[in-house]
């Protein structure tokens, strides 16, 4: 058991380092500049990474950022009024080819919005649609067929989640800001007397 463990560091180390730094810089910058200028990040995804996107909304909104998560799927029945012209939006999808993800690229090409794709391959459908795109290496997923969203998600989770760091540190944010939005649970009593 402990090699499976072993061997998925191994593979999530390897995705870490074939993260392109400037890319990521850039990411990070956009997001500050959006944030500042009084607008939003908004994510998207669909299946397994809906938690994922879920997770980097509840840690922004806990920072007293502004994000959203617009459901891939949701965004065509209406949902799309969430996006307003200033926003920046990260679409998540591990081939770049999901049709649904594509169609919505081609709605928010219609709107005065920043987007950007966080993906895991270089030659996609949607590399050649959005331009500022983060494509993160993936030797394996980590099942038993190379097939089901493990380490990928894994890895979407710690870029967001750094991304949401870097936001924060950027803007200067202190422990303040944190604790005014969480003043219950056991956060909540470590901080009491912060």
């Amino acid at each position: 058991m402990t090699t499976y463990f072993e061997r998925q560091l191994k593979e999530i180390e390897h995705s870490i380092h074939s993260i392109d730094i400037d890319v990521f810089e850039k990411m990070v910058n956009m997001a500050v500049e959006t944030i500042k200028s009084g607008h939003k990040i908004i994510v998207s995804g669909l299946g397994k990474n809906v938690p994922i996107c879920d997770k980097f909304v509840g840690s922004m909104i806990s920072l007293g950022l502004d994000a959203y998560f617009l459901h891939t799927n949701s965004a065509v029945h209406g949902d799309m009024g969430i996006v307003k012209d200033g926003d920046m939006v990260i679409i998540l999808t591990k081939s770049g080819e999901t049709a649904e993800s594509i169609y919505l690229t081609h709605l928010l090409k219609e709107r005065n919005v920043k987007m950007w794709l966080l993906t895991f391959v270089k030659e996609s459908t949607l590399t050649k649609e959005i331009p500022d795109h983060l494509v993160i290496d993936l030797m394996h997923e980590g099942d038993m067929w190379n097939i089901m969203p493990n380490n990928s998600t894994t890895m979407n989770l710690i870029v967001l989640q750094g991304l949401a760091m870097m936001i924060a540190n950027r803007l200067g944010l202190e422990l303040g800001d944190f604790k005014r939005n969480h003043p219950g649970g056991h956060i909540g009593e470590v901080l009491k007397n912060e």
